[in-house]
This record gives C-alpha cells, structure tokens and sequence, in this order.
C-alpha cells in the first residue's frame, strides 16, 4: 500500500533527521578510527627510532649460516656495531675457511668457483636488501601511513597488547612488511616480509624475531632469508650483545 504524500511530507524531515544523524555517527567513528591508527602508527615510529638510537651503544656477534637447496655451504661469524649512517659495520671474526671443493682439473676448478661466486652474490644481494627492512624507519613507516598504506589489527595472536601493522608498497611496488609490536612494552616481536630481489617473480621472503635486552632495546635475536627462486637460504643468529 502506497503512503498518502501527506504523510510522506510529515515523515520527510525526520527521516533527514535520521540520515544525517547515522552519517554523523559513521563520521564520529572513522575518525575516532584514524585517530587511533595516527596513534599507533606514532608509538611505532618513535619506538623503532628510539630502539635504533639506543642499539647504536651496543656491539654484537652475528652468525650467519648460507644452506643451499637444503645443504649448508658457508658459515661466517661477524663482530658488529652500528656506524654514523645508522647501518651495520661487519667485522669478520674467523679466518676465513680453506675451500676444498675445487679439487679436480683447472676446468673443474673454474666452474666450482664460478658457481660458488654465484651463490655467494646471491646470498649478499638478499642481506643487503633485508637490511632496507631491518630495522623498519620512521621516515618510511610515515610514508606509507601517509600512502593509506597501513592497515592495523589490535589484539595480534590474541595477546590485547599487541598490535599487527600490515604494510604493502613498503619499499618495493608489490612488497609487504607485517610488524607485530607490543604497544605496553614499547617494542617489536616479530618482523615478516614478503619482497623480490632481481624483479616480481625473484621472491624473497625474510622472518625477524626481536628480544628484549636486560635494561636496553630491542634486538633482532634471528632472521630467515629465503630466496625462493634458487632455494637459497641465509639464518641469521645474534647474540653476545654489551655496551660499547
């Protein structure tokens, strides 16, 4: 049954009345809902650039173990501290290891080296590239927040304390970096990253695992490297963390 324009007319500015108060109400809550991710986003950056201010005083040894397609081929062991740049300075702590993998003729010796150099140049290109990553910088993270880049979930891994940034666009177009930050405690726990090395399809997949020092930052106690397209992987161990 049809209303009688009468009544459709009497009805009309409430039903304004209640268009405009859902759409306020809509407004309230998105911008609450900024607020909030401003908010978080914040806490983020200044932490993760406190935390890199505060490792700067500190030295550390760093393990790195390179397997291919599933069998270690190299093992190196580094002292490292932060330089003026902000980034790692590696000083290598072993002599390094006499190959015995060339043995056989000159021909045999060139191809053995030729691959051996390919694999290690591989190895490096995705630690120089992980290290774009880790530790993540504010700069960075407010270039993306900015993008509408970011996207946050509170309670991450049901712990209400800690909240996921998922981020895409990162660093490189198709990238993405999920950041699982502990808002009480003021630190980082967990960094996944899903980038490519070469082009798209050169996948690089990087997993960091952070620990609290006693009275002192955050520090990246682990990390994965995969290189998915030459089945390459780099572990990362560090420890032996102490003042300069």
């Amino acid at each position: 049954m049809t209303m009688p324009r009468r009544i459709l007319r009497s009805s009309f500015p409430f039903i304004v009345v209640a268009i405009l108060a859902a759409a306020l109400s809509f407004s309230g809550a998105v911008r609450a809902q900024l607020g909030d991710m401003q908010a978080r986003v914040t806490e983020l950056k200044e932490s993760s650039a406190k935390n890199k201010q505060e490792l700067a005083h500190y030295t550390w040894t760093e393990r790195v173990t390179i397997s291919l397609k599933g069998q270690e081929r190299k093992q190196e062991r580094f002292q490292v501290r932060m330089g003026p740049d902000g980034k790692p300075i590696k000083t290598p702590i072993d002599a390094p290891a006499q190959d015995q993998s060339a043995r056989g003729g000159r021909l045999r010796q060139r191809i053995v080296e030729k691959k051996k150099e390919e694999f290690e140049d591989y190895a490096q290109s995705m630690k120089d590239l992980a290290q774009q990553y880790i530790p993540p910088e504010k700069d960075l993270i407010q270039d993306a927040y900015s993008k509408g880049n970011i996207s946050i979930t509170p309670g991450a891994g049901g712990q209400p304390g800690r909240i996921q940034f998922s981020i895409h666009d990162y660093i490189r177009k198709g990238d993405s970096v999920t950041i699982i930050f502990d808002k009480d405690q003021k630190q980082l726990v967990s960094i996944s990253i899903h980038s490519w090395i070469d082009d798209p399809s050169d996948v690089m997949n990087l997993t960091v695992r952070f620990e609290k020092l006693p009275d002192g930052p955050s520090q990246a106690s682990g990390a994965t490297i995969e290189g998915v397209r030459k089945q390459l992987t780099v572990v990362t161990q560090n420890d032996n963390y102490h003042k300069l």
